[in-house]
């Protein structure tokens, strides 16, 4: 095997040095770090949906037959799903498991800690609701009611003030976490798409729906709460604007989940009677 040249050599450590350069003192630089995360995260949602795309052409037998704005919506699925398991498994990880906002040695107070991470990964979830958005609003309304658009803006609003600010980013990644819900969701849509509505594992999904956002989106909703209220003394010193969003936005988004929830547990009533209607009719015949 012919030896690499040694300046051949020189030259690739030469080329992979400036390139390091060029991501830690631009890219990943503090100053340019909101904008490059952004930047990526929407990146991420456009080659996202063309691999759905891509994928489900030749994998989901349905998938050609569905219209225009099925395959749409299809592959926004896509996006959102990617989304979901990124942002709420780093959550998890800041909330539970990284000392970043528990640690007691750090001087700085709980409501303004940060990390080049955490910035980062709110930057990524900021590109991705004003993808969404701008997706929704462009098929308006078949992608996602009112309902949605303003789930969308509040949750931009409160992401972009937490990532350029640096305060709350403990409640952001709290509230995040119900993302943790978004799979199972679109799981559904799409067991109903490919006409498999009536198998058993629409209805584990139905279950595994209702009691992941009961634990997500409602209690652990009740939780950040009370975290605020025990910590209402450094909630106080953050700017008036964080203050407010630290109580609107989970306050805006509690309702909008506490009105899906409604919708999940009467959707998982209908499929149990279903079933049980259709058991009966089997046990009948028999």
């Amino acid at each position: 095997m012919k030896a690499v040249p040694k300046q051949t050599t020189m030259a690739i450590k030469s080329y992979k040095d400036q390139a390091h350069m060029l991501v830690k003192n631009y890219l990943l630089a503090y100053p340019y770090l909101p904008y490059t995360s952004i930047l990526s995260g929407i990146l991420a949602c456009k080659l996202v949906y063309d691999l759905t795309d891509l994928i489900s052409s030749f994998y989901i037998k349905t998938y050609p037959s569905l219209t225009k704005i099925q395959r749409v919506d299809w592959n926004n699925r896509g996006i959102s799903t990617t989304h979901a398991i990124f942002i709420s498994t780093l959550s998890l990880y800041f909330v539970f498991w990284s000392d970043l906002f528990s640690d007691p040695q750090v001087s700085t107070l709980t409501v303004f800690r940060s990390s080049t991470l955490s910035t980062f990964g709110l930057g990524v979830s900021l590109g991705y609701f004003f993808s969404d958005l701008a997706m929704t609003l462009w098929q308006y309304p078949a992608l996602g009611g009112i309902e949605y658009v303003i789930h969308h803006i509040l949750s931009g609003i409160a992401v972009a003030y937490s990532m350029f600010t640096g305060e709350a980013q403990l409640y952001t990644y709290m509230v995040l976490i119900s993302e943790v819900t978004t799979p199972e969701i679109h799981l559904r849509w799409y067991l109903d798409t490919a006409g498999m509505k009536k198998s058993i594992a629409y209805l584990i999904n139905g279950i595994v729906i209702f009691i992941g956002w009961l634990i997500a989106r409602v209690v652990l909703f009740g939780y950040m709460f009370y975290h605020v209220y025990l910590h209402y003394d450094l909630v106080m010193k953050m700017h008036t604007f964080g203050y407010v969003l630290v109580f609107g936005v989970p306050s805006a988004l509690g309702i909008l989940n506490m009105m899906w929830f409604g919708k999940i547990i009467r959707g998982l009533v209908k499929t149990l009677e279903k079933r049980r209607s259709r058991t009966k009719e089997v046990d009948s015949d028999n």
